[in-house]
């Protein structure tokens, strides 16, 4: 596994999103993160745009179909069709696709577990702090795998569950466990929180990511970091332990290698 991180340390040379990221993207997110509860559309009207510019480092998406698995209520969606990718969301709650405004007319209902889409027929399979809230996370990943095109790629990411993060709304009281911290939430804001820990909020690990990822056979990795600090900080993935809380969110980016025709990942 670890070689093959360190192989995937250099971007493809047909990004065109410019020099790395430093420590000022990493300072902006994190403020931002700041007020996702108080202020969602600063918020992920800054995710979107980051997570399109971090995508277009390892490939142009300009032409190509953007199928994002867990896509929400539109704001991905600028940030990719402004970057020319024929983008199409897929949401499992009919409810979060008008959170925010109007239907996506291209967006598609269905479960990540078993995506309602033709194999190898997608050109980016992106999916942005999802396999945290679903029960089999690395059937949804497997799935993502399915659709892409042999060349194709995937942008996996997700909040690992013993990051400082991992409790999402009930951090950092996750910790003393992810039940506890859910019935600690409802008691002090009247309300249970929205990610709760064994319906709608699952424990996955970056071990457990490195993993799957090792496994695969029709995909190979490309790169894997935090996703939301500097590219010099992949190194705490070489550290047991340490990454699972120092992570903060794991990024994937894997490409599916050529197949036999009728065959799927």
């Amino acid at each position: 596994m670890s070689g093959q991180i360190s192989a995937g340390l250099t971007c493809p040379a047909d990004g065109d999103a410019g020099s790395a990221p430093g420590l000022r993207r990493s300072w902006e997110l994190f403020q931002a993160f700041r007020v996702e509860q108080t202020n969602p559309d600063h918020f992920y009207v800054h995710l979107a745009e980051d997570a399109a510019a971090q995508v277009r480092r390892f490939t142009n998406v300009e032409g190509q179909i953007v199928l994002d698995i867990g896509g929400g209520p539109g704001y991905f969606a600028e940030s990719f069709r402004s970057a020319g990718a024929s983008y199409i969301p897929l949401e499992y709650d009919f409810r979060e696709l008008c959170a925010r405004s109007a239907i996506d007319k291209a967006a598609l209902i269905g479960d990540g577990m078993q995506l309602p889409v033709k194999s190898g027929s997608v050109d980016v399979a992106y999916s942005s702090n999802v396999i945290e809230h679903v029960p089999r996370p690395w059937q949804m990943a497997d799935e993502m795998i399915r659709v892409l095109r042999p060349g194709g790629t995937a942008f996996l990411s997700f909040t690992n569950w013993l990051s400082p993060f991992g409790g999402h709304e009930t951090a950092p009281w996750h910790y003393f466990g992810g039940h506890f911290a859910a019935e600690r939430y409802e008691k002090r804001t009247g309300r249970p929180p929205k990610n709760r820990f064994g319906s709608s909020l699952f424990p996955v690990s970056v071990a457990d990511a490195l993993a799957w990822a090792d496994k695969l056979t029709k995909a190979k990795l490309i790169a894997a970091q935090p996703r939301y600090y500097p590219d010099w900080a992949r190194v705490v993935l070489r550290v047991p332990g340490l990454r699972e809380i120092a992570t903060w969110n794991l990024l994937l980016v894997l490409q599916k290698t050529p197949t036999t025709a009728g065959s799927e990942a």
